[in-house]
C-alpha cells in the first residue's frame, strides 16, 4: 500500500497526525509504505509552489493519498496558481479525481450536538456525491476584465459535457444499488442551461437502472430539505459547486464539520482521502481542531482504495467506542463531556482499536 500524507497548513497538520497514528496501529500486519510531501503554504515555503512538482510526481506513484488541509490567510488575494487552497484542485485535476464522496452519518452519542430536533436527524445516513473536476471551479473562460468606463468585472463558467455527467452518474446509481436504491439529482435547471443539459443526461443515465429511483430537485430546494426532512435522501448528487455547498452545510446534521470524512476517486481504485473541513488557521496550533473527520477519511481509504472493508470497520467501531465513552473535541464537547485535545483524540481512538478485537 503505497500512501501518500499530504498534512497541509493549519490544522491539517494537526488532525493528519492523528490519521497516521491509527493506521500505524491497525496497519501493523499490513505492507504500508509512507511517503510525507508539502502541499499548500507548505508548498511554497519548501520549494515556492503549492503543488511542487516533487509532490505532484509522489501523488501519481501513489495507491492512495492522506490530505489534510490545505489554505493560509489571504491567499484568495494571490493569482490563482500561486494560491495555496487552489493546490487541492489542481492535484484533483491532474489526477482525475471526479467522483466525490461524502458521506452524512450520525454516531448516535452525537444527536445532542446537532442544533436539529433529535426526532429529524436520528438515523440518519446519506451520501452527497459531488462531481469534483468540472464546474465554476475549472470552467474557460474565467478572470478578470475592464467594462467600458473602467469598471472592473470578474467572470467565471459554469460548464459540464455530457460525458462528465455520465460518469458521475453512474457512479451514482451504482452507489444507490448497495444502499436504499435513492438518487437524487440536483440542479438548478429552471434556471441554468449547463443544469438543464445535467438534469436530461441525469435522467438518460437513470433509465439504465430501473431499480433505482431518480428524483430531482432544484438546489435551493435540497438545502431546505436538508435541515427539515434529511432522512429522505440516500445519495444525492449534484454538481461541483452546489455539492461543495450541500455538504458543508450538511455537516450541522452530525453535530460538526470536523465528523465529515471524505473520498475523491478516479476511475481505478486510485483515491484521494480528506476531512471535509478546511485549514482552519484561527484554532491552528491550539491542539482544539476535532481529528475524527480526518480518521474516518482513512477508514474510507482502507474500504475503497485497498478494499479493506474489516479494516474501515474496525475504526468506526473504535470511534463509536470513543464517542460512548464520553471524549469530545471542542466542537462536540456537551456537559457531562470529557473534553479533551486533538492529539488526546487520537490517542484515545488508538487505545479504543487495541481493546476490539482481532
Amino acid at each position: 500500500m503505497k500512501i501518500l500524507v499530504l498534512p497541509g497548513d493549519g490544522i491539517g497538520k494537526e488532525v493528519t497526525a492523528q490519521s497516521v497514528k491509527v493506521l500505524n496501529t491497525i496497519g501493523k500486519h499490513l505492507a504500508v509504505e509512507l511517503t510525507e510531501a508539502p502541499i499548500g503554504g507548505a508548498g511554497v515555503e519548501a520549494a515556492g509552489d503549492p503543488l511542487p512538482t516533487a509532490t505532484l510526481e509522489l501523488a501519481r506513484k501513489a495507491d492512495a493519498i492522506l490530505f489534510g488541509a490545505a489554505g493560509v490567510p489571504g491567499d484568495e488575494n494571490l493569482p490563482y496558481d500561486q494560491r495555496p487552497g487552489a493546490s487541492l484542485l489542481r492535484l484533483r485535476k491532474d489526477l482525475g479525481l471526479f467522483a466525490n464522496f461524502r458521506p452524512v452519518f450520525l454516531f448516535p452519542e452525537l444527536i445532542g450536538a446537532s442544533t436539529l430536533k433529535p426526532e429529524v436527524i436520528e438515523g440518519l445516513d446519506l451520501i452527497i456525491l459531488r462531481e469534483l473536476t468540472g464546474d465554476l471551479y475549472f470552467g474557460e473562460p474565467r478572470g478578470f476584465r475592464t467594462l467600458p468606463g473602467g469598471e472592473q468585472q470578474g467572470f467565471n463558467t459554469m460548464v459540464y459535457s455530457e460525458s462528465e455527467v455520465e460518469r458521475i452518474a453512474h457512479v451514482a446509481f451504482r452507489a444507490a444499488r448497495e444502499r436504499r436504491k435513492k438518487v437524487c439529482s440536483v440542479d438548478k435547471a429552471n434556471v441554468l442551461e449547463v443544469m438543464q443539459l445535467w438534469r436530461k443526461v441525469m435522467t438518460h443515465v437513470g433509465a439504465e437502472y430501473p431499480d433505482v429511483e431518480l428524483t430531482h430537485m432544484f438546489v435551493d430546494a435540497a438545502g431546505m430539505m436538508l435541515m427539515r426532512a434529511p432522512r429522505q435522501f440516500d445519495v444525492m448528487v449534484t454538481g461541483n459547486v452546489f455539492g461543495d455547498i450541500l455538504s458543508d452545510c450538511a455537516a450541522m446534521l452530525t453535530g460538526s464539520i470536523g465528523m465529515l470524512p471524505s473520498a475523491s476517486l478516479a476511475g481505478d481504485r486510485k483515491g484521494l482521502y480528506e476531512p471535509v473541513h478546511g485549514s482552519a488557521p484561527d484554532i491552528a496550533g491550539k491542539n482544539i481542531a476535532n481529528p475524527l473527520a480526518s480518521i474516518l477519511s482513512l477508514a474510507m481509504m482502507l474500504r475503497y482504495s485497498f478494499n479493506r472493508a474489516d479494516l474501515a470497520d474496525k475504526i468506526h467501531r473504535a470511534v463509536s467506542t470513543v464517542m460512548s465513552e464520553g471524549y469530545r473535541t471542542p466542537d462536540i464537547f456537551q456537559p457531562g463531556m470529557k473534553k479533551i485535545g486533538t492529539a488526546e483524540m487520537g490517542d484515545a481512538v488508538v487505545e479504543a482499536l487495541n481493546r476490539l478485537p482481532s
